[in-house]
């Protein structure tokens, strides 16, 4: 257990350095992402703790997208005044100030006047994340004398929305707890749940997390009253609120380590009196 916290505190703590280069917008040096590079370019990065975005020509001159408020706390919008007169006069009624809103717009544009133009965009407003994860679980809602951990492995399809630093998500898990000789029991679950990241840096991000609804298919062996052991299945539908934690430490473009402590208490199940050991550590990507 130690070495499995250990582990987590180094995830943690672990950053990698991705590509930006150094500008100089109106005096500010700022080090900025290229987010789509055409003819025209979309800039941006958190910069103390703000969404900035930003908008290069052809000829190298640099324009922040902005939207101010008034007097009377109104957004001004001139983001939209800037992107019309930089693309000719392209409707910006639909657009707002979100990188995902911003990539499509510049990258219409860019497609619509360059033939050469790779685009880049993305049609759906909902993307996908495959995740694969082992682990060690006590079953903390079936009854364990021994408090008996057992091997656990999962699968799941996150579903998020096309943004940048998406909050919410949903997804569709299945798992499987083995048994061992001390504890004669193992269930296959399939569930389906939602997260939100109440930490959400670019980074790594920690969420909570609740399971609506499960189906378990589990077996066990139990002694009868003539001390017979007898194998036995069962298969269960409930809907148990259940909570948990975790954290995605991204790695790659597209790829992110993740920890979870899955079932840490559930609304509707009863805790079998063993504190919640259920812990995972896993590989997620972007599909």
């Amino acid at each position: 257990m130690k070495k499995i916290l250990i582990a987590m505190l180094f995830c943690l703590a672990f950053q990698l350095n991705y590509s930006q280069e150094t500008y100089t917008v109106n005096g500010e040096t700022l080090e900025l992402k290229t987010e789509i590079d055409g003819k025209l370019d979309l800039l941006w990065n958190v910069i103390d703790g703000k969404y900035r975005y930003f908008v290069k020509t052809e000829d190298g001159t640099i324009t922040e997208l902005k939207n101010t408020k008034d007097d009377n706390n109104d957004y001004q919008e001139e983001y939209k005044s800037t992107l019309s007169s930089l693309t000719n006069g392209n409707s910006t009624d639909k657009l707002k100030l979100t990188l995902y809103s911003l990539r499509n717009y510049i990258d219409s544009y860019n497609a619509s006047v360059d033939t050469s133009y790779t685009s880049t965009s993305t049609e759906s407003n909902v993307q996908f994340r495959l995740g694969f994860s082992g682990g060690i679980t006590n079953n903390p809602f079936v009854g364990n004398p021994d408090n008996t951990k057992t091997p656990l492995i999962g699968a799941e399809l996150e579903i998020y929305e096309a943004n940048v630093l998406p909050r919410h998500s949903g997804f569709l898990q299945a798992r499987h707890a083995f048994e061992n000789d001390d504890f004669k029991y193992s269930t296959s679950e399939l569930s389906l749940g939602y997260r939100f990241r109440f930490i959400n840096k670019e980074r790594f991000s920690i969420y909570g997390q609740v399971k609506l609804a499960t189906i378990n298919f589990s077996n066990f062996t139990f002694l009868d009253e003539n001390d017979m052991e007898v194998d036995s299945n069962e298969t269960s539908f409930d809907i148990p609120f259940i909570f948990g934690v975790g954290s995605d430490i991204k790695v790659g473009n597209n790829s992110y380590i993740t920890i979870i402590y899955s079932e840490l208490f559930a609304l509707l199940l009863d805790n079998q009196g063993n504190f919640s050991t259920d812990i995972a550590i896993g590989y997620k990507f972007n599909l």
